[in-house]
Order: structure tokens, then C-alpha cells, then sequence
């Protein structure tokens, strides 16, 4: 991260060194050499800018260096089908969030990191993306309301969202989706949430949430 900060100010330092030089030739009718020192200074505060950018929206996500807990989801049942779960990240307020089905469903932004990117010696990182219900029964996920939230604002510069549309011009960037094995909801049931270099993990951690994961996975047997 430190390497981007420096490259930002580097860069930014380069284009107003190079405006001056510029202004200085122009003042001594170089027109020819003038032009070159703006050709290099739009190019350096380009560079500057873009490093600029990606060092925020590198701020903007969480860090794996492993398999991390980021936090805790409860449901409630309010009437049949219907639950209102409880999402409690490590660190923030807990949010309410709706849900129609019998199943939820946590995405993710992963974001990691191959040549040439690697020398800046960056951490996987990854954004809550969405919590959704689903149903079970194939029928009435094409049929029954759908309930999906957003867990984050779009930035107008997302690293995530640049790499997957414009991969030519994020090299080393390696942006996927992460989605947990969707689990069944049930009244009064907890689960920890964790996320690793490649997937997010929930666990049951009560009696009820045990019991519905086993009731979900017996018909498989």
C-alpha cells in the first residue's frame, strides 16, 4: 500500500515538475520541447491519478492474509417464508435486512493479485457484495418475490468493477466473485461468517442452526 502512496506522489511530483519545464520552454519559444515536457506531464498526472484511485479503492476493501471471521448472522421468522436477518460484521453496526424464501445467500468481491501486480506485494481483499433469499424448490424461485440487498455504495472508481470490465488496463488484477454455499434459514438460527483467499464460509454455531443445516442436507443422503 505504501508503494501506491509513493507511486501516487512520485507521479504527481513528475507532472508539475514537467509543467513547470514546459511553461519555461514556452517563455523561451522552445515550442517543440514544450510540448514534449506536456505530453510527459499529462502521462505522469495520469499515472498519478490512476494510482491515486486504486490506492482508495484498495482502502475500501478488507484484507485476507487467511481464513478471517468478519462477523455473525441471525434470523428471525415473522411469518411463514418470511425472515428478517440480522447481519452483524465485526467491527459495525448491525444491520436488518428482509428476507423471502427459505435459504440465504451471501456474495462477494475477491480481488487478488498475479504478475506483474504481485511485486507490490498487496493482500488478497474482498467486499460484501449482497445478501439474498432464495427458495429451495425450484418452482417457486421463478415463481415467489425475491428479496436481494445491497451490503455496499458503488464508488465511481471500483478496482473490482474496473478489472472485470477493462481487464487490459488492470494487469496482475485478479477480480472474482466469492459466494458462500447458500444455507437454509430458520427461526432463532446463528451462523458465523468467515472468508478466505477464495470463498466466504458460514457455520452454524447454535443448536438450531445445526439442526436446520442437518434437516436441510437428510433428503441428499
Amino acid at each position: 500500500m505504501n508503494i501506491l502512496i509513493a507511486a501516487g506522489t512520485f507521479f504527481v511530483a513528475l507532472a508539475l515538475l514537467l509543467l513547470y519545464s514546459m511553461i519555461r520552454h514556452l517563455k523561451r519559444g522552445r515550442m517543440l520541447r514544450a510540448g514534449s515536457s506536456f505530453a510527459g506531464g499529462v502521462t505522469s498526472a495520469s499515472l498519478g491519478g490512476a494510482s491515486a484511485l486504486l490506492a482508495i479503492s484498495y482502502f475500501g476493501y478488507g484484507q485476507l492474509t487467511a481464513e478471517q471471521r468478519i462477523g455473525l448472522i441471525e434470523f428471525s421468522e415473522s411469518n411463514q417464508g418470511e425472515y428478517t436477518a440480522r447481519l452483524m460484521l465485526d467491527g459495525e453496526i448491525d444491520r436488518f435486512y428482509d428476507l423471502n424464501g427459505d435459504e440465504w445467500q451471501l456474495d462477494a468481491r475477491l480481488v487478488s493479485w498475479k504478475p506483474p501486480a504481485t511485486i507490490l506485494g498487496l493482500e488478497p481483499i474482498y467486499q460484501l457484495e449482497r445478501l439474498s433469499g432464495r427458495y429451495s424448490d425450484i418452482d417457486r424461485e421463478r415463481t415467489e418475490p425475491r428479496t436481494v440487498h445491497a451490503l455496499f455504495e458503488e464508488r465511481v472508481f471500483d478496482l473490482w468493477r474496473v478489472a472485470r470490465q477493462f481487464p487490459v488496463l488492470m494487469p496482475g488484477v485478479d477480480a472474482y466473485y466469492g459466494t458462500a454455499t447458500y444455507l437454509p434459514m430458520a427461526d432463532g438460527a446463528r451462523f458465523e461468517i468467515s472468508i478466505s483467499r477464495d470463498a466466504i464460509i458460514a457455520r452454524p454455531i447454535n443448536d438450531i442452526a445445526r439442526q436446520s443445516v442437518g434437516e436441510w442436507r437428510q433428503p441428499e443422503q
